[in-house]
């Protein structure tokens, strides 16, 4: 049995979501933030058996994709001076965690 924690951008989750339920995984899905452009993401949580996490993780690669996003950052030109200029940054994807279960109970 295994346990994946799939961290994939809010503009994605709802295709994600679609996907694995159409092909009959049951997820967890949970609200997070990101740390570094401090936006919001979507974790989804699922316990599946360990030949059928190449199928989840395809799907997660298929309906979570890459792009790039403009996003303010501050310089600073002296004592107490500082401006923000925008920088083009890679977002979405997925990040995917696949850990061993030692008991899954679905009650």
């Amino acid at each position: 049995m295994k346990l994946i924690l799939a961290i994939v951008s809010n503009d994605d989750s709802q295709k994600v979501q679609m996907a694995l339920t159409k092909e009959r995984f049951s997820v967890t899905k949970l609200a997070t933030t990101g740390g570094f452009l401090m936006s919001g993401n979507t974790t989804f949580i699922c316990g599946t058996e360990d030949e059928k996490v190449p199928q989840v993780i395809e799907i997660l690669r298929t309906h979570s994709q890459k792009r790039t996003q403009m996003v303010p950052s501050s310089a600073s030109y002296g004592v107490g001076m500082f401006t923000s200029f925008p920088v083009e940054v890679q977002v979405g994807g997925a990040t995917v965690f696949v850990l061993d279960v030692e008991q899954f109970v679905k009650l």
